[in-house]
């Protein structure tokens, strides 16, 4: 299988150093691509363990979790057995694995070391989203048609449940607070929680943009950045009251943004078949990458701590599922 893609994957990098954008002064250099075995299907959300250098992918069409191990780019098991996996968190304190399954609304547990099974917990439905806060450690999963789970990895059981209006997508906490704010494209805006009252505080709607799915809070003014579909816009807005303080353009069908701090620039990853960066200066934003990637390849994560950019793309005819690696200059 390696024989057959790896050519392939090399006439790949030469029509994308020939686009506008490449070369070594580019901010995105694709520097490898990771197989993912015998995986067909969509691919959805990513997470890292950086103490171990590995990847865990949600393979939603294949019913599996793929393992990679970063450091030496391979493969390193397939977790089956699962119904739609969305979305995948790490929770470094407890050395395990949350995965949220959109097909039976469980969030599956598995150990770290040895990726056994250590239980689930029932959510009810579409178990989508997972974020880990920290201090202490919980699990936060979106879910059903209005739900955000609060689970406790300590002794495995949701410990608060936060009920809104329409199903969640993307969602982050604001650093050093207590609130959670809340991509709801079903109802056309984003809902504020509090953790500690384990409630809604509030609601922004949208009103003349739809389709708001990715989500990242900025750490570089710590503005909240979403993206939006209909048009495809990139947005800023302020964590205190949701007033717009930035509006791009953005690539379609967007399912991922990132902020990257050290470089003031923010990541966009798109299906409609590119990663947009745009970089920060002077206190203006101006685009400096239009990235070709595969169509349909609109998962991403972006890793601070080792400087990269992973893209889950897709199995086509000839190419297995892949983890493509981009190096950030």
């Amino acid at each position: 299988m390696n024989f057959v893609y790896r050519p392939a994957f090399a006439i790949l990098c030469a029509v994308l150093a020939g686009s506008a954008f490449a070369g070594e002064s580019d901010p995105l250099i694709l520097e490898s691509a990771i197989p993912l075995g015998d995986v067909s299907g969509r691919i959805d959300h990513l997470a890292v363990d950086l103490v171990h250098q590995r990847l865990f992918v949600a393979e939603l069409g294949n019913d599996s979790v793929g393992v990679v191990d970063l450091k030496e780019g391979r493969l390193l098991k397939t977790l089956a057995g699962l119904r739609e996996p969305q979305g995948i968190g790490y929770v470094p304190a407890a050395n395990e694995i949350y995965v949220a399954n959109g097909g039976d609304g469980t969030v599956r547990i598995f150990g770290g070391d040895d990726l056994a099974s250590r239980g689930q917990v029932r959510l009810g439905r579409d178990a989508d989203n997972v974020r880990v806060a920290f201090e202490p450690a919980r699990v936060l999963v979106g879910y059903g048609s209005g739900g955000l789970a609060v689970i406790d990895p300590s002794s495995h059981s949701r410990i608060a449940n936060i009920k809104f209006k329409g199903h969640p997508e993307g969602f982050q906490v604001v650093p050093g607070t207590d609130r959670v704010i809340v991509n709801v494209p079903d109802e056309n805006g984003l809902a504020v929680l509090d953790l500690k009252s384990a409630s809604q505080v509030a609601f922004w709607p949208l009103d003349d943009v739809r389709g708001n799915f990715p989500l990242a809070v900025s750490e570089m003014a710590g503005d909240v950045w979403l993206v939006t579909r209909s048009p495809a816009r990139l947005l800023a807005m302020s964590p205190a009251t949701g007033t717009r303080t930035t509006v791009l353009d953005s690539c379609g069908d967007a399912d991922d943004v990132f902020t990257d701090p050290k470089r003031h620039r923010i990541y966009v990853s798109c299906g409609s078949g590119f990663i947009d960066v745009w970089e920060q200066k002077a206190g203006a934003y101006r685009r400096i990458a239009h990235q070709v990637i595969p169509p349909g390849a609109r998962t991403a994560l972006f890793v601070p701590g080792l400087d990269k950019l992973y893209l889950a793309v897709r199995a086509t005819i000839g190419k297995p599922a892949a983890i493509w690696v981009f190096r950030l200059q």
